[in-house]
């Protein structure tokens, strides 16, 4: 009989509406260790709704917090919604209707779509980042951030998209192209507020390591802040005889001992040193080339394949180590936002300078030697090598007598050599000394000399915070021509965005809401007299860096969260969301709230314990021979797993493809959910495999699940019976149900609280078939059943609970228990070996001995067989398990 989920799922719904049966508080009865904060990263209310993609992660965190809640634990468990963001600002320009309207519609229907999948949250902590009550505090930690020194505005070049008209944050840059409209991003120097993330560089690092993270994700918030040590450099920079000057020009180096090796310098074209480095024969060759140079996107100036391009500035830096005049390029393979937006070139041991080198015919010049180099100047010895280095070094006819004699170590070969550890050459008194020695060293001397010192840099940049756009928070700042910058009183908060009638951007570098003189135009905070307010606004990522903790405590009008209650919750224990955000959102998240901590505001370091990428939900697509992908409406199949394509008659492969409108392949949950029921579309996403592993939606599984439910259901009409599971059961039926259903409280039990949900629904299968074998099975087994099914597929589950006479929700009753007694097999399969080759087996009770597993491997046939005409020289035994026989 087929589960009437039509009516079943919509009533549990508003039971646990109208009942808040998720409603939490923070009960001081439930002790820290069983209290468990689990979130998802919440959804942008897109238009387009959910897909089946959304739920995975949902029902995951889901199941895992009915499953908590029936283990005695107090779960926090909210949603919400990431609410500013470009695209309902877009469709505003597009159609004039305000972004609000659009933001609050979709809303809604994002609300009923994950309401509708049974979703156990408590909606009364829902927040919304777009409204004044929630983003009034969003400000509040801005200028917590701006009175710290930690925001700061600058003039500063940034990635452009000319579509989105706005500024871009590295981390929104993907390939070259805008994250999220794909137009190729180009640069701009305009007014930006910055925020100073690399305050927090090593502790963002350092802090990893406690952190319940997949390594991956771990790593690749590492590689993107790319700490590393070196040292910085003064050049000076020389007139036009060679002579020193006043000027200086300073290089990040991770290799100072390389600096015999620089034969040039690079600057970005950025470098606000360019001008007045560059004479007046190069001006034109120079403006024309930082021109050209603008309208690249990073990705494109870095690419190492790339034909290197530069122009000479007619200035030259001097080398503090042996005075040689260098010459000042500029060149776009050199970005400001990397080190000093300057390097020292040392092309035999730098790819990219070896290739820029032997383009613009520049010198170069070998400092390092291997250390299988160095071996081969006496027979293979490494320390002999180095020592014979060292004791020519002292001498200039020997040193070029050893080096004349041995090109391959001491000269540039075809191509260069990166700079590993190894030997000085080629560098005066350190020649022969490792690497390690002379950076040290050269370290040290330019502390002495002053001109240069040990640093630290990052890959990492400050977060371009600001955004010309409207539909986000506007920053509480005021521009006063007295007083400069002044913040926004704190009793002021919420600055609310004005009513507009237009959200075009201006693209010049400015808001739409420079435009509105009633609302631009303001008092100074400090002086009383007539100022500007701050026309820039955040970015979505600023109400996403705090949203769970006003999860917290979200209706609280005096606090962004209180106090006692963030300490009751945090940190998050179970964080659930995509590993796209392995970098912008976690890592954003990260350093507000180190920042907070530091304000001594919220309790913990960090605030994600425990993270999960869930694996992406994949669809079929198909692609031609030339790679392009073809939706999947013009594939038609001609055979069994044959498809050409309907308009080119082209021969088609099927392939699996992220779901995407423009290949048609995506699949609305709201249709699934329409045939097959919710407690169907849940069980199928977690049934699909490993939570974690990308996999392809394929309906027929669906189908299955269903199927599966629809046999729960018609089993849940057979009688029950009273018979006690704990006691002896001479049934030989009832007693071999009793142990799989014990197999099955331990498994769900155990792969349910690891998240290996797909595992979990197997074992629940094979207790239905087994249970549809006996006339009536126990009511207490029954109802442990129903119990377990109930945090995978809640409406079923709560309506198979009401039928069994309870009146109350199933989602607070404890979890079923199981005895390891009843998982115990009473049979084991003994192999038979004869000579270590498995050659038959039998079936023996549990604890047989070893003379008797001995005589009943021997009366085998597989045995007799391969026994025939030879004799037993010896039989191991191992109980419970094998019989090997060794014979001649």
């Amino acid at each position: 009989m087929a589960y009437p989920f039509q009516n079943i799922e919509p009533k549990w719904q508003k039971y646990w509406d109208d009942n808040k049966t998720f409603r939490v508080t923070e009960d001081p009865k439930f002790p820290k260790e069983k209290r468990r904060y689990v979130l998802d990263m919440f959804p942008y209310p897109s238009g387009a709704g959910l897909h089946v993609g959304h739920p995975e992660g949902y029902t995951a965190t889901d199941i895992y917090c009915r499953y908590l809640r029936m283990n005695g634990y107090n779960v926090l468990h909210p949603m919400g919604y990431d609410a500013f963001g470009l695209p309902a600002e877009n469709y505003a320009i597009k159609t004039g209707t305000h972004p609000a309207t659009t933001t609050f519609k979709n809303i809604e229907h994002f609300t009923q779509q994950i309401k509708a999948l049974g979703f156990s949250y408590d909606w009364d902590r829902c927040v919304m980042t777009c409204t004044p009550d929630y983003y009034k505090w969003t400000q509040w930690i801005f200028l917590q951030l701006y009175k710290k020194g930690l925001a700061y505005e600058a003039e500063t070049p940034i990635n452009w998209c000319p579509s989105c008209k706005t500024g871009l944050a590295n981390e929104e840059v993907k390939e070259g192209h805008c994250d999220r409209c794909g137009s190729p991003v180009t640069h701009k120097t305009i007014r930006q507020w910055i925020l100073k993330i690399t305050a927090y560089a090593d502790d963002l690092i350092k802090d990893l390591e406690g952190l319940d993270w997949p390594e991956s994700v771990k790593l690749m918030q590492k590689n993107w802040i790319g700490r590393s040590e070196g040292a910085e450099v003064d050049f000076t920079v020389a007139d036009k005889d060679g002579k020193a000057t006043d000027k200086k020009l300073t290089v990040y180096t991770t290799r100072p001992d390389t600096l015999f090796g620089a034969t040039y310098m690079v600057l970005a074209p950025e470098h606000p040193m360019v001008k007045e480095l560059t004479t007046s024969e190069q001006k034109d060759a120079v403006e024309k080339y930082i021109a050209e140079a603008s309208s690249k996107s990073d990705l494109e100036r870095t690419d190492l394949a790339k034909d290197k391009t530069g122009v000479f500035t007619g200035s030259y830096g001097i080398d503090p180590v042996n005075g040689a005049l260098v010459p000042i390029w500029i060149a776009d393979y050199v970005l400001t936002g990397h080190g000093t937006g300057a390097i020292m070139a040392v092309p035999a041991h730098d790819e990219r300078d070896w290739d820029f080198a032997k383009k613009f015919n520049l010198p170069i010049i070998k400092v390092v030697a291997s250390p299988e180099e160095v071996a081969s100047l006496a027979d293979g010895d490494e320390a002999k090598g180095a020592e014979l280095i060292r004791k020519a070094a002292a001498n200039p006819d020997e040193y070029k007598k050893l080096a004349d004699s041995h090109p391959d170590v001491f000269s540039v070969a075809e191509k260069c050599t990166p700079a590993k550890d190894g030997y000085a050459i080629n560098s005066e008194e350190f020649n022969g000394k490792p690497t390690k020695e002379v950076i040290n060293t050269i370290i040290t001397w330019l502390g002495e000399k002053g001109i240069g010192k040990k640093a630290v840099s990052y890959k990492l940049r400050d977060w371009i915070f600001s955004r010309q756009r409207y539909w986000g928070e506007p920053i509480p700042l005021v521009h006063c021509p007295d007083c400069g910058t002044v913040p926004v009183p704190e009793e002021e908060l919420p600055l609310e965005l004005p009513d507009v009638k237009t959200y075009q951007p201006t693209g010049t570098g400015e808001s739409p809401l420079a435009g509105i003189d009633s609302w631009v135009n303001c008092k100074c905070p400090k002086c009383g007299k007539d100022a500007r307010r701050e026309t820039n606004t955040m970015p979505q990522w600023a109400g996403s860096c705090w949203y769970y903790l006003r999860y917290i405590d979200p209706k609280n009008e005096k606090a962004f969260v209180d106090q006692e209650k963030e300490k009751y919750w945090m940190p998050v224990d179970l964080y659930v969301g995509g590993a796209e955000h392995a970098v912008l959102h976690l890592l954003y998240s990260r350093f507000w709230h180190k920042v907070l901590f530091d304000a001594g505001v919220v309790s913990t370091k960090e605030p994600f314990q425990r993270l999960i990428n869930q694996g992406m939900i994949t669809s079929f697509a198909f692609q031609n021979a030339a790679k392009s992908l073809i939706p999947i409406d013009r594939a038609e199949e001609v055979a069994p797993n044959e498809f050409k394509d309907k308009e080119t008659g082209e021969k088609l492969e099927r392939i699996i493809a992220k779901m995407s409108k423009s290949l048609k392949n995506v699949v609305n949950p709201d249709e699934m959910i329409k045939q097959y029921g919710a407690d169907s579309v849940r069980m199928y996403e977690m049934f699909m495999g490993p939570l974690t592993v990308s996999k392809p939606w394929n309906t027929q599984g669906l189908i299955g699940v269903n199927r599966f439910l629809d046999k729960v259901w018609s089993l849940s009409d057979k009688p029950l019976s009273d018979i006690d599971i704990t006691g002896k059961i001479e049934d030989k039926d009832l007693s071999s149900l009793r142990k799989t259903y014990a197999k099955t409280v331990a498994k769900v039990t155990h792969d349910t609280s690891t998240l290996d949900f797909n595992t979990a629904i197997s074992q629940m299968m094979i207790f239905i078939n087994e249970a549809a074998k006996v006339p009536s099975v126990p009511k207490a087994m029954w109802e442990g059943f129903v119990k377990m099914l109930s945090v995978y597929a809640p409406h079923l589950g709560e309506e198979l609970w009401e039928k069994l006479g309870n009146k109350k929700t199933v989602a607070y009753e404890a979890w079923p228990t199981f005895s390891e007694e009843y998982c115990k097999e009473d049979t084991k399969t003994i192999v038979v070996m004869i000579n270590g080759k498995l050659r038959d087996k039998f079936e023996a009770a549990v604890g047989t001995d070893k003379d008797t597993l001995q005589k009943t491997a021997l009366e085998t046939e597989g045995a007799k067989k391969f026994l025939e005409g030879k004799n037993v020289v010896k039989v191991v035994v191992v109980p419970d398990k094998l019989v090997n026989v060794v014979a001649k």
